[in-house]
């Protein structure tokens, strides 16, 4: 049980209030009583709180590749990442943690958005691709880990639970039944006045 939380600003030149984001992953430490965490870039902020199961000393969150450009932070279990961790060593990816974290970040280099196809388990997932400027929103099946977002005139907030993610109306990451939930926004939204409902030049892309 850990609680995520996030901001994106469709402008990368619009800081992150971090004492906002700060706010927002606090209010989730019931939820992840021994730690916090946080990621802050160009218009984008991710935050986390952590109750310490797997690999107590190195499983922090958020987690990056080995050069910073992916970012993840991760709520929930992926059983089979045993597997998926073999399968991704033998593209010569190398690991430095025992988490089912880390799985996250180098499956999406190495298959990208697909990457959610392969995970077994109950999961809440946020993944943000720097050079892209691609916020991947990722939530299990049945949504066993929800996940909600909500849009603003200037960017996205997203939250483990909606009452943390904005005063606006949140809406939960759905998608077809038969398929892996995903939401994906990425930097080519353009803002507009605030709304009840995603704009349609700003829908986020679900499948």
């Amino acid at each position: 049980m850990c609680g995520i939380a996030g901001r994106f600003n469709f402008s990368p030149t619009q800081p992150i209030d971090r004492g906002r984001l700060r706010a927002m992953t606090t209010a989730l430490a019931h939820r992840g009583p021994d730690a916090d965490g946080y990621y802050v870039g160009d218009g984008i902020g991710l935050g986390h709180r952590r109750l310490s199961i797997i690999d107590l000393s190195t499983g922090d969150q958020p987690l990056s590749n080995e050069d910073g450009t992916i970012w993840t932070v991760f709520n929930g279990e992926i059983y089979n990442f045993a597997d998926v961790r073999k399968e991704l060593e033998s593209y010569g990816h190398v690991f430095r943690t025992n988490t089912d974290t880390e799985i996250i970040v180098h499956g999406y280099e190495q298959w990208g958005p697909e990457a959610v196809t392969r995970f077994r388990g109950m999961f809440a997932i946020a993944l943000w691709d720097a050079p892209r400027r691609r916020l991947l929103l990722v939530r299990d099946r049945l949504g066993v880990k929800p996940l909600y977002y909500s849009l603003l005139s200037s960017g996205m907030c997203s939250a483990r639970r909606s009452r943390r993610c904005s005063r606006t109306r949140t809406f939960p990451v759905i998608g077809a039944p038969r398929h892996w939930m995903r939401t994906w926004l990425s930097a080519t939204c353009r803002a507009r006045r605030p709304s009840t409902k995603p704009s349609s030049s700003c829908r986020p892309h679900i499948t």
